[in-house]
């Protein structure tokens, strides 16, 4: 009898043991959905270089799934409401597709701001776990946080001084770049950022904002002929977030969230904002091998140009204040940490 509840007890013993250790090595599939075909620099760069990384230090316990080009259905303004409800595990969203829902972010955005990627995603995430993750961003789990390189004006007809946007239809990039559009005497039209070629090649827009990395891949250098960069500061940026289901997340064991962890943060933040801006050579190349023509702003050139963009500074700083937010400190620590990021 006692051998027999000896047996029972090893056997119960083994089972549980074989139980935990399944759950410990469970395999997980992750979904990542973004908005850009599967060949752009970001997704070829940046979210399969994390995935990659992430699945190998895993041991490939951790698959990511990818769906590129909104292939998981909704529209890209939708993005951060599928990671909050699950429709995916995992999301790539740029925070202007929802303005004013991710207000302490809009600081990387304003005109003339940011002038190297590296040095505004260093400080945006930073920034981010400071005054963003328990309120923009309280209801995801962020595993990343960047802007792209220079914004900058690509147009059919040449832009050398504001005054050349007059009566321009040009695509904006964020509710800030529109704004600063407005007072130059241009309309700004919202449109995805997918939605560009066909735009310009139907003669709805101009014009567009966008930086150089992702010309390539909407083919823009084929569809206008001129190209206006600003030395310095850039006209704007965009800021993006890669952000996870914050269930999801909870539910993997602790070493996969270490996992995640790992590659997760300020170094990836550095590493995508960087990718991104470094693509802006190779397109910029292919503009100048096109016959196209490059308009440089130099830094006194766009003394003009940051002289009308005060006002979207003062009605942004107003906004938040509206809100309880100290805009003016979020300003000078942006700068600060940028100049600190560039010093060392």
């Amino acid at each position: 009898m006692k051998h027999i509840r000896l047996k029972q007890a090893l056997a119960a013993a083994v089972a549980s043991a074989a139980m935990t250790a399944s759950a410990w090595a469970q395999d997980v599939t992750l979904s990542l959905h973004q908005f850009l075909p599967a060949q752009a620099n970001v997704p070829k760069l940046v979210l399969d270089v994390w995935a990659d990384n992430v699945e190998a230090a895993s041991d490939g316990r951790i698959r990511i799934q990818r769906f590129p080009s909104m292939q998981l259905g909704g529209r890209p303004p939708e993005l951060i409401d599928q990671a909050i409800d699950g429709v995916a595990d995992i999301v790539w969203a740029v925070n202007g597709f929802t303005p004013g829902r991710f207000p302490r972010t809009e600081v990387f955005e304003l005109p003339f701001m940011v002038s190297d990627a590296r040095a505004a995603s260093s400080a945006y995430w930073q920034m981010y776990e400071k005054h963003m993750a328990d309120a923009d961003f309280r209801d995801v789990k962020v595993l990343g946080t960047w802007v792209h390189g220079p914004g900058m004006i690509h147009s059919k007809q040449p832009v050398t001084q504001p005054s050349d946007l007059q009566g321009m239809k040009i695509r904006g990039g964020s509710r800030m770049v529109n704004q600063l559009l407005e007072i130059v005497g241009a309309t700004p039209v919202g449109l995805p950022v997918t939605a560009i070629p066909e735009a310009l090649s139907k003669g709805v827009i101009d014009g567009t904002t966008i930086p150089w990395e992702v010309t390539t891949a909407l083919k823009v250098p084929e569809l206008v002929g001129n190209h206006t960069e600003f030395e310095g500061t850039a006209i704007y940026n965009l800021t993006f977030v890669l952000a996870m289901n914050k269930d999801r997340y909870n539910s993997l064991p602790d070493d996969l969230k270490q996992v995640i962890d790992d590659n997760s943060g300020l170094a990836f933040s550095v590493f995508a904002g960087g990718t991104q801006a470094d693509a802006d050579g190779p397109a910029r190349a292919l503009a100048v091998a096109n016959g196209n023509n490059i308009v440089t702003i130099s830094a006194a050139e766009a003394m003009e140009w940051e002289t009308l963009a005060k006002p979207v500074y003062d009605n942004w700083i107003a906004d938040l204040e509206s809100k309880g937010i100290d805009a003016r400190a979020l300003i000078d620590e942006a700068r600060a940490l940028m100049a600190a990021y560039a010093g060392n």
